[in-house]
């Protein structure tokens, strides 16, 4: 048997057949969103005590700006640098990264340490979730690329929620700055001490370009365009790997929204910084249930009708938050847009792998991912702009559900399904 063979034989894909090491990512994506989770509700809803003046909302909007810029500009880096020096070695350094965080946020005197903290949680989001979204496809088979992206981003976002309601509550008893403190270095702490059992699942890369050079009758050989030209090529020159990356664009300018203004918005409404983490809560949680199936759904019926259905409802969504007036109606527009979420998000990240060759997958998905979370600092330069000069919210809100209604629009007539129904 050859070195290449048993190596294969050793790396064989599939969830069943790795399901400790996925379960492991799974678990490891799951601390990843309880990081960015604890900032999503508390700082902005009490951003007063660290200073920020109220209807200051462009610096507001900077934490947010800082963080995206950040994570947009690595999520391109951690693709690249992953296929060079394994995905194990990224996720460590993404966790190093996020220990100044809590620190950050404790010692606060203003915003400006909110917005370098930011900085640092770009760092430690790109590097973590990129890596394990990325080892989670590596260890799926073709057929199953949906459903590990479903996982992944359902346990990443099912733990945003909880993070956002549990230290919304912890604000309450102890205030945010010990809240966040003790939440975020406790999460770190049990991310790292995880990590001893993680394996590197470039090993799996390697095994599955090696079986696809046997099947293949012309071995394929290693991609040879620099990371410049396959940047190029994925953000502008491609007709389907453009359209996906303005979809991951426009899909973070909503979550911009939800993130920094939807607290405000809420807040000058009379709503409890516990009831406005219900709210945005709910929507990060039904987000992260319900792409337990969309993801699976589109391995089965493909990725464009879930995604083009996703941004129709994340846009009803928006603009049903911005005509309805109590908490009650707010909950059920939150699931809304978090159903629409759910179809579209994980789906448009399993469609850019369906098209993106094996040995360049970590770079092609970094270049996706670049986008979309730009979209944070686009948002948040966009939103926060426009809520400065209108001094208010509502006009935010109805420009993002056209952004989304028309990206989604892009979509359906670009896009040529990447993943065909079986038969």
């Amino acid at each position: 048997m050859s070195a290449t063979h048993a190596s294969a034989m050793a790396h064989e894909r599939g969830i069943a057949r790795n399901r400790s090491q996925f379960l492991l990512q799974t678990l490891q994506v799951f601390f990843v969103g309880l990081v960015i989770g604890m900032e999503r509700n508390v700082l902005p809803a009490m951003s007063q005590d660290f200073g920020v003046a109220k209807g200051a909302f462009f610096f507001l909007a900077s934490f947010v700006i800082s963080f995206g810029l950040v994570k947009g500009a690595l999520n391109f880096v951690a693709g690249g640098l992953s296929d060079r020096i394994g995905r194990k070695r990224v996720l460590l350094l993404g966790w190093i990264a996020g220990i100044p965080i809590p620190l950050l946020i404790f010692f606060a005197p203003n915003w400006w340490w909110i917005i370098a903290a930011n900085v640092f949680l770009g760092i430690n989001q790109a590097f973590t979730w990129t890596m394990t979204v990325t080892s989670q496809i590596d260890l799926a088979d073709n057929h199953q690329r949906g459903l590990a992206v479903g996982i992944n981003e359902a346990m990443g976002y099912i733990a945003v929620g909880l993070a956002g309601l549990g230290t919304g509550y912890l604000a309450v008893l102890y205030g945010p700055r010990w809240a966040l403190l003790g939440f975020g270095l406790a999460v770190i702490a049990l991310a790292l001490i995880l990590l001893l059992w993680i394996q590197d699942t470039i090993h799996w890369v390697h095994a599955e370009h090696a079986q696809n050079q046997q099947r293949a009758e012309t071995p394929v050989l290693a991609p040879k365009a620099s990371a410049w030209a396959t940047f190029v090529r994925v953000s502008f020159r491609d007709v389907t790997y453009r359209a996906l990356c303005q979809g991951g664009v426009a899909n973070k300018v909503a979550d911009t929204l939800v993130w920094v203004l939807f607290p405000v918005f809420f807040r000058l409404h009379g709503l409890s910084v516990v009831r406005i983490g219900w709210i945005t809560g709910v929507y990060a949680m039904i987000w992260g249930l319900s792409q337990l199936w969309t993801g699976h759904l589109a391995d089965r019926i493909g990725r464009k009708p879930p995604v083009v259905l996703g941004f129709s409802l994340l846009a009803a969504g928006l603009a049903g938050t911005a005509l309805v007036t109590h908490f009650g109606a707010w909950i059920i527009t939150a699931a809304v847009m978090g159903l629409g979420m759910a179809l579209l998000y994980p789906n448009l990240i399993a469609a850019m792998s369906d098209v993106a060759p094996p040995l360049e997958r970590g770079r092609i998905l970094g270049t996706y991912r670049y986008w979309r979370d730009t979209g944070y600092a686009i948002g948040g330069l966009v939103l926060g702009l426009v809520a400065q000069w209108s001094d208010e919210v509502l006009p935010t809100i109805w420009l993002t559900a056209a952004i989304v209604a028309l990206s989604g629009l892009w979509i359906a007539l670009a896009v040529k399904e990447t993943h065909p129904r079986p038969g």
